[in-house]
């Protein structure tokens, strides 16, 4: 078996349960705003006012925030994202190191702003898809003492 789709597949649950614990919070505590979407029509669900002069309503700002924590905010790329890694290691597909770097960098930073937060649990989940990188990469790399091979060419018919 594989020695990076444990890790791989740890790191993607991490991401989809942040995801999706994300967008079910949300529509619990404002599931007002989400359905008067849907009364409103989903095109004007959050209008994009480029008028001055007009002060902006407390309810204006409560649906602007609802929608960027919500469908417009990290819930769903997340989602996504740990999907696209839960089939990678199913395929035994490496995942590159720097998307492990850029989500640690990215959730830590988050984690640190907005304390108390489970953005912390995305470190985790970068962590691992770092771990797993490490691990494809020490598994490519020949054992000491024995010959490096050449890259393989094909031949080709003239």
């Amino acid at each position: 078996m594989n020695s990076r789709k444990p890790l791989l597949r740890w790191a993607s649950g991490i991401m989809v349960v942040l995801g999706a614990g994300h967008l079910i919070l949300l529509a619990v505590i404002a599931w007002g705003d989400v359905t008067a979407w849907a009364s409103r029509g989903m095109w004007a669900a959050v209008p994009l006012v480029l008028a001055e002069g007009s002060a902006p309503t407390v309810e204006s700002l409560q649906n602007k925030v609802t929608f960027w924590g919500g469908p417009g905010g990290f819930g769903v790329p997340l989602i996504l994202l740990g999907c696209l890694i839960w089939h990678l290691a199913g395929r035994a597909v490496a995942v590159p190191a720097w998307a492990g770097w850029g989500l640690a960098a990215w959730c830590a930073l988050g984690g640190v702003l907005l304390v108390p937060s489970p953005f912390f649990a995305g470190v985790v989940a970068g962590a691992l898809i770092i771990a797993a990188a490490r691990k494809d990469a020490a598994a490519s790399r020949p054992l000491a003492g024995e010959p490096t091979p050449l890259p393989h060419r094909e031949s080709r018919p003239d």
